[in-house]
C-alpha cells in the first residue's frame, strides 16, 4: 500500500533539489528551493533561503517537476491479460479496492493527476478526495450504444437524441467533471470496430448540446474517420486516439487535421507503454502505430492542442503509472524534450481545466512534485528514475 507521510506540524517545508523543470520554459533552473505550506507551493527560487523554521528537504543530484498528469486512465482495469473479464468477476467493494491500488501504483510513479475517462458504475467519483490517491477527474462510465464498446461498464443509452440528453443529465446528477462518449467502436470489445460508429450525427451532437448546456466538457473515444468527422460536426471538447483506423490500416485525413486545430480540440494521443517480457499490444495497433504517430506529429506541427494519455489499466503492458515512458516516445517523433516533458505536466493540466492549479511548480500551484535521478532534458527516460514524489505536499512513501 501507498501510504503519505502527513505531518499534523503547522510548519512548512522547502524541498531542494539540483535542477527544475517548472512545467513550462525550455531552461531547468539550478539550485531550486521550493517551499511549501500546507497543501500548496509558496515560492520557488533558485538558491533560495529556507523559511526559518522549516523543514528541509534534501535531494542532492535530483531534478524537480510537476507531479505528471494523465489525461486518460482507467482505474477500474488492472492491467492484465484479461482485464474486461477480471472486472467483471469483482463486486463493487473489489474493483474499488482494485481502483485504490491503480492510483498508488500511479502515485509511486509521480503521476499525480489522473483523469479516468471509462469506470463502472460511478466508482471512481468516490476517489475524487481521498489523500492517498492522485488527483482524479472522473467520467464515470462511458456513454455508448446498446452492445458498443465498454457497454459491460453500465453507460449505455438510446441511441436517440431523447435517449442521449436523459444519459448525459444523469452523469450531470451524478457529478462527473467530464463527458466521454464511445463515438466508435473499440479493441476491448468484440463486436464493435474502430472504423465503424457508434451513433448518429444527430445524436452525437445531441449529446454535446446537452453536455454544454450542463457546464460539462465532452471528448469522444474517435478511431475510426466516420466518428472523427462526427465529433468535429458536434463541437467536442476533446478527441481521444484520433487514429484515423480503417478496415485495413490508416486513412489518409486530408484536411482533417487542420479541421482539429482551427477548432482547437484536445487531441488526446495514446502514448506510452512498458517493456513487459513476451507482451506487447495487439497486432493491428503495432501493424499501424507508425501511421497513427505520424498523423499525430503532423497535429503538432499544425499547432494542435495535445492532452496526452495512456489508456492505464487496458493491458498488460499499460500498468498504472506508466505515463513516464510518454516522453521516450514523444521525444522520438522529433518533438523536443521540453515539449515532451510539457505534454505531461501543464498541456494536459490545461485540458482537463487545471491549468492553474496543476502542471507547473510555481507559487500558488498544487504541491504536486516528483523528483528524479537525471536530467530529463538531456535524457527524458530519467522520468523512470524516481527519488521522491509529493502530492498535495505530502511525500509518497515507496
Amino acid at each position: 500500500m501507498t501510504n503519505l507521510e502527513v505531518s499534523e506540524r503547522q510548519r512548512p517545508t522547502a524541498i531542494r533539489g539540483a535542477w527544475l523543470f517548472d512545467g513550462r520554459s525550455p531552461a531547468l533552473v539550478p539550485r531550486p528551493t521550493v517551499v511549501v505550506d500546507g497543501s500548496a507551493i509558496v515560492s520557488v527560487e533558485s538558491g533560495g533561503d529556507v523559511p526559518e523554521g522549516a523543514d528541509v528537504v534534501d535531494l542532492d543530484g535530483a531534478t524537480l517537476l510537476p507531479g505528471l498528469v494523465d489525461a486518460h486512465v482507467h482505474l477500474c482495469f488492472d492491467a492484465t491479460d484479461d482485464v474486461v473479464g477480471n472486472l467483471a468477476a469483482r463486486d463493487d467493494a473489489g474493483v474499488t479496492e482494485s481502483m485504490l491500488a491503480a492510483g498508488r501504483a500511479s502515485l509511486r510513479a509521480g503521476v499525480t493527476t489522473v483523469r479516468d475517462l471509462g469506470d463502472r458504475d460511478y466508482l471512481s467519483l468516490a476517489l475524487r478526495d481521498r489523500p492517498d490517491m492522485p488527483t482524479v477527474l472522473a467520467a464515470g462510465p462511458p456513454l455508448t450504444t446498446p452492445d458498443g464498446h465498454c457497454h459491460y461498464l453500465g453507460g449505455v443509452a438510446d441511441p436517440t437524441e431523447r435517449g442521449i440528453r436523459t444519459a448525459v443529465r444523469e452523469h450531470a446528477e451524478r457529478g462527473v467533471d467530464v463527458v466521454k462518449i464511445m463515438a466508435s467502436g473499440g479493441v476491448l470489445t468484440p463486436g464493435t470496430k474502430q472504423e465503424i460508429a457508434q451513433f448518429e450525427p444527430a445524436v452525437l451532437r445531441a449529446a454535446v448540446d446537452e453536455a454544454h448546456r450542463l457546464g460539462l466538457p465532452v471528448t469522444a473515444h474517435t478511431h475510426g474517420t466516420s466518428s472523427i468527422v462526427d465529433a468535429l460536426d458536434a463541437g467536442v471538447d476533446g478527441m481521444e486516439h484520433v487514429t484515423f483506423w480503417s478496415a485495413d490500416g490508416v486513412d489518409e485525413p486530408g484536411d482533417l487535421l487542420a479541421r482539429i486545430v482551427e477548432q482547437r480540440i484536445f487531441v488526446g494521443p495514446t502514448v506510452g507503454t512498458a517493456p513487459v517480457p513476451g507482451a506487447s499490444p495487439p497486432p493491428a495497433i503495432v501493424a499501424r502505430m507508425a501511421k497513427v504517430a505520424a498523423n499525430h506529429k503532423r497535429l503538432w506541427d499544425l499547432g494542435a492542442r495535445f492532452a496526452v494519455g495512456t489508456d492505464a489499466g487496458i493491458g498488460v503492458v499499460k500498468p498504472h503509472g506508466v505515463l513516464a515512458y510518454a516522453p521516450q516516445v514523444l521525444f522520438a517523433l522529433g518533438i523536443g524534450a521540453a515539449e515532451a516533458l510539457t505534454m505531461v505536466t501543464s498541456g494536459p493540466a490545461v485540458a482537463l481545466g487545471l491549468g492553474r492549479r496543476k502542471g507547473r511548480v510555481a507559487p500558488g500551484y498544487d504541491a504536486d512534485l516528483l523528483a528524479v535521478d537525471g536530467d530529463p532534458l538531456a535524457d527524458v527516460s530519467a522520468l523512470l528514475r524516481v527519488r521522491a514524489v509529493f502530492a498535495r505536499g505530502a511525500r509518497v512513501a515507496p
